[in-house]
C-alpha cells in the first residue's frame, strides 16, 4: 500500500511501517521512550539536492548533510548507477592478502590527494574504525621501533571520536562513556579551542588562547612522561561542543610539539575532510601535516559506507620487512562497491568544483548566520567552511549558560522539535553548552544560506519563552 506522497505505508509484511519502527527498529542515540506511547518515528523517505522529504510529504532543508555526510546532495544518479556496476562486476571481495582495482585505484586517488607523505591507505567502514586504526598502529608501530612503552593518547576535553571501545577511551564525553566502562586504559584528555569559553585574559586575544591551549599538550605528555605518549587526536573543527576552529598558531605549535616528543600526529577528519570546510583535508586549511589522517563520512557522500586511515611512509616502513604485519582488519574494508562510489564521488567535486565553490561562498554562510547575533538568545556563532555552531545562552552579556533542566527543555522539549517543524533538520545538542549544529550539503549558496538563517530565526525568536 502506498500514500497519496507515493511512499509505503507497509512493510512487505503487511505491518503499518510506524508500528514496525516502534517495535522492532532499534535506533542509534535515540530515547525510545517517546514512541512507546504511540508517538510518530520521524521517517525520511527522499532526498533530492539539499532537500528532503519525509513518509508524510513535507519537506525539509537537509540543514546538517544527513550526518556531516552527503557533500554532494542527495539524487547522484550516477552514484546508484556507479554502485550497480561494481556490484554486477564484483560486488564483494576483501582487501585480506588480496587486492580489487576499485580499492587499488582509490587508495592512489586518497594518497595523491593527502599532504606530505601520507601515501598508505588503510580502509573501514566507518569513521570510528579508522580512529580505532590509529591507535592500534600508534601502539604498535612504537612497539616495532623498540619504543615499546609509548601507547597513551592524548585528546580534547568534550570531542567526539566514536563509539569503538579504543575510540570511546578518546572521546572526551563522560557522558558517553560512563555506562560502558572499564574502557581502554590510557586516554588521557586536554582543554579544548573554544575561545567563546576562555578565560577573560585569553579570550580576545586569539592568538595567546592558541599558544595556551597548544602548551596544554606538551604539559600533559610531560605529565604523563614522553617516552609512554603516542599520539595526539584532533579534529581540524571540533565537532562536540559545538564547532570549533583552531586559533591562529595552535596547530603549529601543536605539531612543533609531536615533533620535539616522538608524539604522533592525527588528524580526525571523518566529519571535516572532503571539502566540509574547504580543501579535500582540512588540515591543509589550517597548514599542518600530520602523520595520519582518519576520514570517512564525505568520502562517498553516504551513498555507501567506508573509511580510511592515511598514514604516513614512515609509518608503513616497519611493515616492509620480515614477518611484520597489522594484525588488523574488517570484513568490509575498502568494500569494491564503496570504493567505486567514492571515486565517482570524489570526480563530482572535480567536475563541479565544490572544494573551490565552498572556500568562495564560506564566508558568506558566516555572514548570514552572523545576522543572528542580534538574538538575545544567541551567544556565539563559530566555524568555518560548511561547517558551524550556533551556542545558545541565558545571559548574552554574562554569557551564562542554561542548567541542565533547562537545556533538557529547551532543546529536547522545544527546540529540536520546532526546528523539524520549521522545515530545517539540523541538530540542537548539549554535549557541552546548548549549540544548534549547521554541515549542510557543499553545493548550496546564498539563496539557501537566507533560507536556513530565517528559518532559525523564527524558531531561536521563541526559544526563551519555552525555558
Amino acid at each position: 500500500m502506498t500514500t497519496e506522497h507515493g511512499t509505503t505505508s507497509r512493510t512487505a509484511r503487511g505491518t503499518d511501517l510506524q508500528q514496525a519502527a516502534r517495535d522492532h527498529l532499534w535506533m542509534h542515540f535515540t530515547r525510545h521512550s517517546v514512541y512507546e506511547e504511540g508517538g510518530h518515528v520521524p521517517t525520511i523517505v527522499r532526498g533530492e539536492g539539499h532537500k528532503i522529504w519525509d513518509d508524510t510529504g513535507r519537506e525539509y532543508i537537509d540543514g546538517l548533510a544527513g550526518l556531516f555526510v552527503v557533500q554532494v546532495g542527495h539524487g547522484r544518479t550516477e552514484l546508484a548507477e556507479t554502485a550497480l556496476k561494481q556490484a554486477e562486476k564484483l560486488a564483494f571481495f576483501p582487501i585480506w592478502s588480496y587486492a580489487h582495482p576499485a580499492a587499488i585505484e582509490l587508495a592512489e586517488r586518497l594518497a595523491a590527494g593527502a599532504p606530505g607523505d601520507l601515501n598508505r591507505v588503510f580502509f573501514t567502514t566507518g569513521g570510528g574504525e579508522a580512529v580505532e586504526s590509529a591507535w592500534k598502529l600508534a601502539k604498535q608501530y612504537f612497539k616495532l621501533t623498540g619504543k615499546p612503552k609509548k601507547h597513551k593518547v592524548i585528546s580534547r576535553s568534550i570531542a567526539y571520536h566514536g563509539t569503538p571501545h579504543g575510540a570511546l577511551s578518546i572521546t572526551g564525553l563522560p557522558p558517553l562513556k560512563e555506562d560502558f566502562e572499564p574502557l581502554v586504559p590510557g586516554a588521557h584528555k586536554v582543554p579544548n579551542t573554544n575561545i567563546y569559553r576562555a578565560s577573560e585574559d585569553l579570550r580576545d586575544d586569539p592568538k595567546a588562547f592558541g599558544r595556551w591551549a597548544a602548551d596544554r599538550i606538551a604539559e600533559a605528555i610531560e605529565f604523563e612522561g614522553p617516552d609512554t605518549v603516542a599520539a595526539v587526536f584532533l579534529e581540524p573543527v571540533q565537532n562536540a561542543g559545538g564547532c570549533f576552529p583552531p586559533p591562529p598558531g595552535y596547530f603549529e605549535r601543536v605539531r612543533e610539539i609531536c615533533d620535539e616528543y616522538d608524539v604522533l600526529l592525527v588528524s580526525d577528519e571523518v566529519i571535516c575532510a572532503f571539502g566540509r570546510i574547504g580543501s579535500m583535508f582540512a588540515c591543509e586549511d589550517f597548514g599542518y601535516v600530520p602523520d595520519i589522517i582518519t576520514c570517512a563520512k564525505g568520502m562517498t557522500s553516504g551513498y555507501s559506507p567506508i573509511g580510511a586511515m592515511i598514514a604516513s611512509d614512515r609509518l608503513f616502513e616497519p611493515y616492509k620487512n620480515g614477518t611484520n604485519s597489522f594484525a588488523h582488519g574488517y570484513t568490509f574494508g575498502g568494500h569494491p562497491v564503496s570504493a567505486a562510489v567514492a571515486l565517482a564521488n570524489l570526480d563530482i567535486f572535480e567536475r563541479e568544483g565544490l572544494n573551490a565553490h565552498v572556500k568562495e561562498n564560506a564566508p558568506a554562510f558566516r555572514r548570514t548566520l552572523e545576522r543572528l547575533l542580534d538574538l538575545p538568545i544567541v551567544g556565539d556563532v563559530r566555524g568555518e567552511g560548511y561547517f558551524y555552531g550556533i551556542e545558545l545562552v541565558k545571559d548574552k552579556a554574562t554569557r551564562e549558560t542554561f542548567d541542565a533542566a533547562e537545556s533538557e527543555s529547551m532543546l529536547r522539549g522545544y527546540l529540536s522539535k520546532a526546528l523539524f517543524d520549521a522545515g530545517l533538520y539540523c541538530r540542537a545538542d548539549d554535549r557541552g553548552d546548548p549549540v544548534v549544529q549547521l554541515a549542510p550539503p557543499l553545493t548550496i549558496g546564498q539563496a539557501e544560506f537566507d533560507d536556513i538563517e530565517q528559518r532559525l530565526r523564527t524558531v531561536l525568536t521563541e526559544a526563551p519563552n519555552h525555558l
